[in-house]
């Protein structure tokens, strides 16, 4: 417990940081962000974080019709925590629209830096609250049945390299931990599930559109009005 304590301490050091040094104009208080981080979510009410650091949060509502086509990539449900971990990586991604459409967030794109123009942008952190906080919705309906929800996590400290936080899980039977991130894809996208000492050790999947040329985009509408 004491443990559990003095990481998550670390992590709103952390947090306290980013929203300084990148948003220090709409800076979030850490009893805010620890609130939505401990929060007891429900389809009825749940709050998301965006704009980095948790620099804003949105109370929402899941309707039955949204949570159905949630609760379907469950179906049939999964004989074992390989197939489970599959699921919940797409579970958060089917999440991640429903609350995009929400709160804005649909256009939020891999990653953190150069995706400043784009609108409703998440950073690691928002990532990493909001996808504890889809996991917790799915463990309370029952749709997760060979894992526990840790606190997140956070790599590196600046001397080892760039912070990264992402959410945890634990299989039951085992113990073994997993990351469960899903900021190295676009909105919608799975959560990617991997090891936790594998994510730990700096992982990034190849294929992630994060450090790669893109085509360029309009943020919004409005951006291509004279």
């Amino acid at each position: 417990m004491v443990l559990a304590r003095m990481k998550f301490l670390t992590n709103l050091i952390f947090f306290s940081f980013l929203v300084f040094y990148f948003n220090s104009s709409t800076q979030a208080a850490l009893a805010d962000i620890s609130r939505i981080f401990h929060q007891t979510p429900q389809l009825s009410q749940f709050e998301v974080c965006q704009g980095g650091g948790c620099a804003q949060s949105n109370q929402l509502t899941i309707g039955e019709a949204e949570w159905n086509s949630v609760a379907q990539i469950f179906t049939p449900k999964a004989s074992n925590s390989v197939d489970e971990r599959l699921q919940i990586g797409k579970a958060i991604g089917t999440l991640e629209q429903i609350v995009g459409a929400k709160n804005g967030t649909l256009g939020d794109r891999a990653g953190t830096f150069d995706n400043s123009d784009y609108k409703g942008q998440l950073d690691c952190n928002d990532e990493a609250i909001n996808t504890t906080t889809y996991m917790r919705l799915l463990k309370s309906s029952g749709l997760m049945q060979f894992h526990e929800i840790e606190d997140m996590r956070t790599r590196n400290f600046f001397f080892t390299g760039w912070p990264h936080s992402t959410a945890v899980i634990r299989e039951t039977k085992t113990g073994a931990r997993f990351a469960v991130d899903s900021w190295f894809y676009d909105n919608g996208a799975p959560a990617i599930i991997v090891p936790f000492a594998t994510w730990k050790a700096g992982y990034k999947p190849d294929d992630s559109p994060i450090g790669k040329p893109r085509a360029i985009q309009l943020a919004s509408p409005e951006a291509s009005k004279p």
